[in-house]
């Protein structure tokens, strides 16, 4: 069953993001990982929930999100987005496969 991350990200240092921004696909990647929202436009349809930017990626299943998560590629990345941006980030499951 596929797994999401879904992230609601608030830059503070846009020169570290942009470093993180360019190195943190290829790890996404290398653990079976896709992007399918990685900011463009948001629009507030409900509630109060107003990101400035947001980011979904999708894994094969919460395992493979889960050891990216903590690999040794992603954790030094993680510091350095956690430094230059304020996140809020869940992860999910999704549906299961539909015969």
């Amino acid at each position: 069953m596929a797994a999401y991350l879904i992230g609601d990200v608030e830059v503070l240092d846009a020169a570290g993001y942009e470093v993180y921004r360019q190195q943190v696909p290829a790890t996404v990647a290398a653990y079976g990982g896709r992007y399918l929202v990685r900011g463009g436009a948001i629009e507030q349809l409900e509630g109060t929930w107003a990101p400035s930017r947001c980011v979904v990626l999708e894994f094969p299943g919460m395992a493979q999100l889960k050891t990216w998560w903590n690999s040794p590629e992603y954790v030094p990345l993680r510091a350095l987005r956690e430094r230059s941006t304020r996140s809020n980030i869940i992860v999910t499951e999704g549906l299961a496969a539909v015969p």
